[in-house]
């Protein structure tokens, strides 16, 4: 029988939930959306690049690793908007992808 939805993948809520609050983001907020944004998207890289990490994916660990280094909270890195709206997007689309096209490897049995 198939595994649950929640063990193959356990990344898409919260991927999900990064790339919609990036995709909001674009639009005009107040400075708190975008504080709020960083501790949104830092979680949820670091949460991501620990699970792929643990089903050996190297490349996904350091992109989304990346990513919550970028939007770390307490070291903060001063870009320009128009930049931000640029990063805010590609990651905004990492994150979607993620949900959509990756999920847990098959696990080998005897």
């Amino acid at each position: 029988m198939g595994r649950a939805f929640s063990e193959t993948r356990p990344h898409a809520i919260p991927a999900a939930v990064a790339a919609l609050t990036l995709f909001a983001a674009l639009g005009q907020w107040p400075y708190a959306y975008y504080m709020l944004l960083r501790l949104v998207v830092c979680g949820a890289g670091a949460y991501i690049a620990l699970v792929m990490y643990r089903w050996r994916r190297p490349g996904l660990a350091w992109v989304f690793g990346l990513v919550a280094v970028l939007f770390n909270p307490v070291v903060v890195i001063h870009l320009s908007r128009d930049l931000w709206q640029l990063i805010d997007a590609i990651c905004g689309i990492l994150f979607a992808l993620l949900v959509i096209a990756v999920k847990q490897p098959a696990s080998k049995s005897p």
